[in-house]
């Protein structure tokens, strides 16, 4: 696969891309989906661990070789403890800024140097490879669709499909489609956490507070444009 060495929140964050139009969607909580993709990768690789609600790390110097994740893990050894819920939306751009320079040097984006009202200096991606980016939306697709058994699903795939339809991407599937495929996003959701009781746990609540966000999100934006 193209993009088998990107990291969860590099995938879902690509995910979000129209190639079509050649833009960037959901971006009033795509920092949280991102957010939530990097915890749970670092939960199914076990260096997050849940402790009484808690998100805890197994150690402290314990480091992926993944400059998002690593910065991560560090954030959270470094802050007041907090749930999975609250740490979703903590500080979650620190995370997508991450996510974007990470993709930027490693050539899926290209960054353009711009300045806001020729004063403030500012950055906006452009999508590079989109053959790249198709071939991973064809992937999620096939597991979301099937026809693998979802026991048959890696943890990694089952759990970028629970937060892409979580998340409510258009660009990855309608909302008719979440509806039709609703049991089997449950049954991914599940498998996402298959490696131990705690980590199901987590993923749900992972996965509970990527859905408030994009809610929340979609109620504002509405609010917003009722007022207009």
């Amino acid at each position: 696969m193209p993009n088998g060495p990107l990291s969860l929140p590099a995938r879902l964050y690509l995910l979000a891309w129209d190639t079509t139009k050649g833009r960037l969607t959901g971006s009033t909580h795509l920092h949280h989906l991102v957010r939530a993709g990097a915890l749970t990768e670092l939960a199914q690789r076990g260096l997050l661990f849940d402790d009484d609600g808690i998100v805890t790390p197994v150690d402290a110097d314990s480091r992926t070789g993944d400059v998002v994740l690593d910065g991560l893990l560090e954030l959270v050894s470094e802050s007041l403890p907090r749930g999975w819920k609250q740490w979703v939306t903590c500080r979650a751009r620190v995370t997508l800024d991450a996510v974007r320079a990470q993709l930027a040097a490693e050539g899926y984006l290209r960054a353009e140097r711009k300045r806001v009202f020729g004063i403030f200096p500012s950055v906006e991606y452009e999508l590079d490879r989109v053959p790249v980016v198709d071939a991973l939306r064809a992937d999620a697709r096939e597991v979301l669709e099937g026809p693998v058994p979802v026991a048959d699903v890696a943890d990694r795939e089952a759990a970028l499909v629970a937060l892409a339809t979580a998340a409510e991407l258009r660009t990855f599937a309608s909302p008719k489609e979440r509806r039709v495929h609703r049991a089997r996003i449950d049954q991914l959701t599940e498998r996402g956490g298959a490696a131990a009781p705690a980590l199901r746990k987590v993923i749900q609540d992972v996965r509970t507070a990527v859905v408030v966000a994009a809610t929340t999100a979609a109620s504002t934006t509405a609010a917003t444009t009722a007022s207009n």
